[in-house]
């Protein structure tokens, strides 16, 4: 074994010892290989090496949190640039990338490596940080943020409580519920000991790592919140590392628009199954859309549909009933109700209708996925057409458009294929026409 080898391999050993903590504090400018490599294949392996400001490291704590940096530093999450013979870091402006992620070096998976937020809308919210505490446009962001009013709050509190974190603008927090505040610090995966509804095993680093996300985005809180291995339609969230998030990868829907009427079909039938279970569920959560894009839903490779950003989805606890937020919300609002750029106001949960998820996905996305097609039979398209119409039109009551979001359902149950291309549901819809 070559002597570079020898001194990367001792080295990797230090760091495991230290702890995933540890990979931040370390000035990685340079590039070093993390395995043992044969003195005579050193010149021919390729070395991957990050920046601190790439991952976000450089500005913890006030980052989503590292529970995945090892597994970036022992080059088991690749972007897809590194799999080429071209090798360099992605261009730091895009908000996520497509990568590759492995437990074993052998069998790889696709993932997305994502930001809460555009590296310029970073760069902007860091700055108003600093502006808001007077220190210019650069300063220690982790210190005003220490600083403020509310973090002090969260300090001294061993239980996350709705005051804590009123006035932030996550659509999840509009109303939130003890019992929902309760599953969040309970599912929490950025700390080692997880499962208490207490926060007793938190440390300031880690509720200021929380706070922080719940401000700029609560995207990575949803997916581990209500997660894909409990049958929530949400995509996998693997972990993080500084200000970048890992999860599982899936093929846009709009990459399906115009296709075949039995791939538009079934795409259609469990965009309004997924979202009915979201408004219907064991429990007693009423989790709705506050805006419906293209890329918010995506196809796994075995068919199942998936929502793939929860940024912009509310939560209503249906258990415990709404919970009215504090009528001098201004007293509330402060640096980290504006981390996400997006300072408004939110309307009121009890704005909130029964039928407004469905309402936008047959609006805004059903027309373009069920799309006229010279294969479709003409009065099916008709009938289409005209449910999309009636469930998605605001001026009819929430009964109405919930009839006829379930009677198009009906209409496309049985234009779903049964077939391996659909391994989802393959060969159970061969016996089961439930599948």
């Amino acid at each position: 074994m070559g002597f570079q080898s020898w001194r990367a391999e001792a080295l990797w050993k230090v760091l495991l010892q230290f702890g995933v903590l540890s990979l931040y504090c370390w000035d990685i400018g340079g590039a070093v290989a993390l395995s043992p490599t044969p003195a005579s294949q050193i010149q021919h392996k390729p070395v991957y090496s990050f920046g601190r400001s790439f991952l976000g490291l450089d500005k913890c704590n006030a980052c989503i949190g590292t529970s995945i940096c090892k597994k970036f530093f022992k080059e088991e999450i690749r972007f897809h640039n590194w799999l080429s013979p071209r090798l360099k870091l992605p261009l730091s402006y895009k908000k996520s990338y497509p990568g590759n992620y492995t437990d074993d070096s052998e069998n790889w998976r696709p993932v997305v490596v994502s930001r809460l937020l555009t590296k310029y809308k970073h760069d902007v919210s860091d700055t108003n940080i600093c502006t808001s505490a007077a220190k210019g446009v650069t300063c220690s962001i982790e210190n005003v943020l220490r600083s403020t009013r509310r973090f002090q709050k969260w300090t001294s509190s061993n239980l996350l409580t709705p005051d804590l974190v009123q006035g932030l603008s996550s659509p999840m927090l509009r109303c939130p519920s003890q019992r929902l505040l309760d599953r969040i610090v309970r599912r929490y995966a950025e700390v080692l000991d997880a499962g208490s509804i207490l926060m007793k095993h938190f440390t300031d680093r880690d509720k200021l790592r929380l706070l922080y996300t719940l401000a700029v985005n609560q995207h990575p809180i949803m997916l581990q919140i209500f997660p894909g291995t409990e049958g929530w339609p949400f995509v996998r969230y693997y972990g993080s590392c500084g200000r970048m998030m890992v999860s599982a990868s899936t093929n846009p829907i709009r990459q399906f628009y115009g296709s075949s009427p039995e791939t538009t079909s079934d795409l259609a039938y469990q965009l309004l199954h997924v979202t009915q279970s979201l408004r219907t569920n064991g429990l007693n959560y009423h989790l709705y859309y506050t805006g419906v894009r293209d890329d918010m839903f995506g196809m796994f490779e075995d068919g199942r549909l998936f929502i793939t950003d929860a940024s912009t989805i509310g939560v209503i606890d249906k258990q415990e009933g709404l919970h009215q937020s504090n009528d001098r919300l201004q007293d509330y609002r402060d640096v980290f109700s504006c981390l996400s750029l997006n300072c408004k106001s939110s309307p009121p949960c009890q704005t909130v209708r029964e039928s407004q998820s469905l309402l936008l996905i047959c609006r805004d996305i059903l027309p373009k996925l069920l799309q006229p097609s010279q294969n479709q039979n003409k009065h099916l398209q008709n009938e289409m057409d005209r449910l999309i119409s009636l469930c998605g039109n605001s001026m009819l009551p929430d009964s109405s458009i919930i009839n006829a979001a379930n009677a198009l359902m009906a209409l496309l149950q049985p234009l779903r294929p049964c077939s391996p291309h659909f391994a989802y549901r393959y060969p159970e819809c061969k016996y089961n026409n439930a599948f």
